[in-house]
């Protein structure tokens, strides 16, 4: 339980952002809006490891950091997704 449910949300955020991304370069919009999506999610991540090394602490907060360590890997997996041509 520890490890399942952060990389079970992470996996979700990741996936639907990761989607989001492929549906921007497959449309063809611009590099700054095919990037967004994992720019945000980078940004969520580093926010929610703060929120849990900085205020909620032990094993909550450790929880915190397991969930922005995936996402952190989503939003890798996003950008290098918005970076290809797909047209």
């Amino acid at each position: 339980m520890f490890f399942l449910v952060p990389f079970l949300i992470a996996s979700i955020l990741g996936i639907i952002m990761s989607m989001v991304t492929w549906w921007f370069s497959k449309n063809g919009y611009s590099l700054f809006v095919r990037m967004l999506p994992g720019t945000v999610l980078g940004v969520f991540a580093i926010i929610c490891f703060y929120v849990g090394f900085a205020f909620i602490r032990g094993f909550e907060g450790g929880v915190y950091g397991i969930l922005s360590f995936f996402l952190i890997i989503f939003a890798i997996i996003s950008i290098i997704i918005g970076r290809k041509d797909y047209i």
